[in-house]
């Protein structure tokens, strides 16, 4: 997979220039109607299904944003975001923090994680990156199995919920799900922000053309660094509302297949768009939910639909549709 990305067998849509007025348009109005679409939606489906689609969203959003505007493929992210949602569920649960603090601590876990690993990681280019990063997943994965404060196999069950800033209750799952929705609307905004700056547009010049931005000046390490930490970041505040929505942190959040899941989530959506890793969540996240009952059949499933995606629209979802508007989504 990684050799298919990096060589271009899945690419992402061809980067446009500044931004033009009518684009920005395009793009405010997706922005209104989502935060509508945000606002109706649990009066139309279960709203715990919603905060995971909404959780695995901004998780797919964060890895886009490095592999998608950066051009590195990390087959570790799962790392960051399962620590986050140890973190987040201990310390709700075991100090006693609300849950904004408990969500803060995971993500901060992941942001200095992700600096570590990154400052390893970044020295090497393509498939070696992504084995160095795979790699250091393991090792973290194999931690958790190890230390006592996860729980091993058990994990961290039945963590509070609390009281946001004092003021709101979320054991409700409907109050609950318009904070998740908050949150992913606020790291969206975020990501969009970061990718519609200088700083994005540098990016996408190293991921396009690394010697020639080296030539004119840039620091391409501390370009991709700052990203994956970015990115690192973002993943950790899925992981940690993750934990805090569903009241646990177990080994399914730090393993590898989780790694593959938001791989594919992305890839599925549209790579280096930026509202296609939403689509590939809600997707793949709809097919596990909805199509249980075949089992392991799931997998089966998701591996005939990246398939196809590769074979016939290797832009996905939102990239296809992008270049039928012409506009960049």
């Amino acid at each position: 997979m990684a050799d298919a990305i990096t060589a271009g067998t899945v690419s992402p849509v061809a980067p446009a220039g500044p931004e033009t007025r009518s684009t920005k348009t395009l793009h405010a109005g997706i922005f209104v109607g989502l935060a509508l679409l945000l606002a109706i939606a649990p009066l139309v489906l279960y709203p715990v299904f919603l905060m995971k689609v909404l959780c695995f969203a901004l998780f797919a959003c964060a890895f886009n944003l490095l592999l998608g505007y950066g051009g590195l493929l990390s087959f570790g992210h799962a790392a960051y975001f399962g620590m986050a949602s140890y973190l987040s569920a201990y310390s709700a649960k075991m100090w006693g923090l609300p849950p904004e603090l408990a969500i803060l601590t995971g993500t901060a876990t992941s942001a200095a994680l992700g600096l570590i690993a990154g400052s390893l990681a970044i020295r090497r280019q393509g498939i070696y990156f992504a084995m160095i990063t795979l790699a250091l997943a393991q090792m973290i994965f194999f931690f958790c199995v190890q230390a006592k404060f996860t729980g091993g196999e058990d994990g961290i069950q039945a963590v509070p919920r609390g009281r946001m800033f004092g003021l709101l209750d979320l054991s409700g799952d409907r109050t609950l799900y318009y904070v998740v929705a908050a949150i992913f609307f606020l790291g969206l905004l975020l990501i969009y922000r970061i990718i519609h700056s200088p700083f994005g547009q540098v990016l996408k010049a190293i991921r396009d053309n690394e010697p020639r931005a080296v030539s004119l000046g840039y620091r391409a390490g501390q370009y991709k660094l700052a990203v994956f930490v970015l990115s690192t970041t973002l993943a950790g505040l899925a992981g940690a509302t993750k934990a805090i929505v569903f009241q646990l942190a177990s080994l399914t959040d730090v393993h590898w297949s989780m790694s593959g899941e938001v791989v594919l989530m992305t890839l599925v959506g549209g790579m280096g768009t930026v509202f296609g890793p939403i689509v590939g969540a809600f997707v793949i996240v709809a097919m596990e939910n909805y199509l249980a009952t075949l089992g392991a059949w799931v997998t089966i499933v998701q591996g005939i639909v990246f398939v196809v995606c590769v074979l016939l629209f290797r832009e996905g979802v939102v990239g296809l549709v992008a270049r039928w508007v012409r506009k960049p989504l």
